[in-house]
């Protein structure tokens, strides 16, 4: 254990983890030799980091996550309890795919819900909202509401996490966005 983050008793860090100063490991987390894990950060119980991960700063992992190789999780994410990410496909037990392993990433300040699935090679844009129970099978872009199985968006978030109206207006802070062709932009004041 470092001085610079604190770790359960029960916490299996491997040799080799990058842990970020004041970046907090709950009960029966297993963090493997490869991670890279940022500063802030809350692991909650029961979460599984893989060797080829890398977590940002101020991140929360709630309880029963597994991370798996290959994912990338940006500054500011939220992962809610029990949610899953998956690193390969087509998986079978009889048939060795880890060369086969796609690429995830979730981008800066999203929010993952609980029990969310995010099918591997999937992008998650900044700010999205993932809702609880969601499975995302394909890119999601910055801001977006998604929700059902498969995830569709159904409407547009606001950075401070609450829902646009059509004036795409945050109902907290009262900043403005607008859609572009692009997709959902932030109005800089």
């Amino acid at each position: 254990m470092s001085a610079s983050w604190t770790a359960h008793p029960t916490a299996i860090i491997d040799d080799g983890a990058r842990i970020g100063a004041g970046t907090r490991i709950w009960h029966w987390v297993h963090v493997c030799g490869g991670a890279e894990i940022g500063s802030g950060c809350s692991l909650g119980q029961n979460v599984f980091v893989g060797n080829r991960v890398k977590i940002g700063n101020g991140v929360k992992i709630q309880n029963n996550v597994s991370v798996y190789d290959n994912v990338i999780i940006e500054d500011g994410v939220f992962c809610g309890p029990s949610m899953v990410f998956t690193n390969v496909f087509n998986p079978r037990a009889e048939v060795s795919r880890k060369d086969e392993y796609r690429n995830t990433l979730v981008k800066h300040g999203a929010s993952i819900g609980a029990n969310a699935t995010i099918v591997c090679g999937a992008t998650i844009g900044r700010y999205a909202f993932i809702g609880a129970g969601a499975v995302i099978t394909k890119d999601v872009p910055d801001f977006a509401l998604m929700t059902g199985v498969p995830a569709r968006r159904t409407g547009w978030m606001s950075r401070a996490g609450l829902r646009l109206g059509r004036d795409l207006v945050c109902p907290q802070d009262g900043s403005r966005y607008r859609l572009t062709e692009a997709g959902l932009l932030e109005e800089v004041a």
